[in-house]
């Protein structure tokens, strides 16, 4: 297995609504693995096209190609971050829709606050692929499109070990085959995270003794 480790540094702020309350929309500081795989890959492998006729995403259709092609993206932790708040407000256009001053949950609809990563907040990422994998300098991420930049610290081959471990870095742990005993919870959608996760099962040791666990695919409840 070739594995790539990244730095990923952003030059905008970046924004996803990772909790909403009331009106505030926070971002967190762990960047989810879906969003990291369109980014890297929607011009070479995913494709989605311009245009979408429906808001909701297909992660099956779309990321089972990068399982296809044996590559592999995990979430980003965060090394350095910092945060930006941001006031946004929406004029009410009464020519042609009425006026709206409180909503049902008894706050504004038209004003809101953003908590966004500020630029120079640096992450750390790995890539999986059965061969070694190009990945762009330059990506955008998150609801605004922001311009990040992807920089490779390590890449290598490196062969399995089998026992128990702790993966110090974090899951998603649809994507981990096998039985995840003790973690920390990471709440975010579309999927929770996992952090400092315990298992029993084949695994990567990678130099600075970062431990991640082999056969990680893409996968998806019945639901999706």
């Amino acid at each position: 297995m070739h594995i790539i480790r990244c730095r990923l540094t952003l030059h905008d702020a970046l924004f996803y609504a990772t909790r909403e309350m009331g009106t505030l929309y926070e971002t967190g500081r762990y960047i989810h693995n879906y969003a990291l795989s369109y980014a890297l890959f929607n011009d070479a492998i995913i494709r989605v096209p311009y245009f979408c006729a429906s808001y909701k995403p297909d992660y099956p259709g779309d990321l089972a190609k990068l399982n296809t092609a044996g590559i592999y993206v995990t979430p980003a932790r965060p090394l350095h971050w910092g945060y930006i708040l941001a006031t946004w407000k929406m004029a009410q256009v009464t020519y042609y829709r009425k006026p709206e001053r409180f909503g049902g949950k008894n706050y504004p609809q038209n004003i809101g606050r953003a908590k966004e990563l500020a630029p120079e907040s640096v992450f750390e990422f790995f890539v999986f692929g059965l061969t070694a994998v190009k990945l762009p300098r330059w990506i955008r991420l998150g609801k605004w499109m922001s311009k990040a930049e992807t920089q490779i610290i390590w890449q290598g081959q490196t062969a399995k070990k089998s026992g128990s471990f702790i993966a110090n870095h974090p899951l998603n742990p649809l994507d981990v085959p096998g039985q995840l005993t003790i973690f920390d919870l990471i709440s975010m959608p579309p999927v929770s995270l996992v952090a400092n996760a315990r298992l029993e099962s084949e695994y990567y040791e990678l130099p600075g003794k970062m431990c991640l666990p082999a056969g990680m695919c893409y996968t998806f409840p019945e639901s999706c």
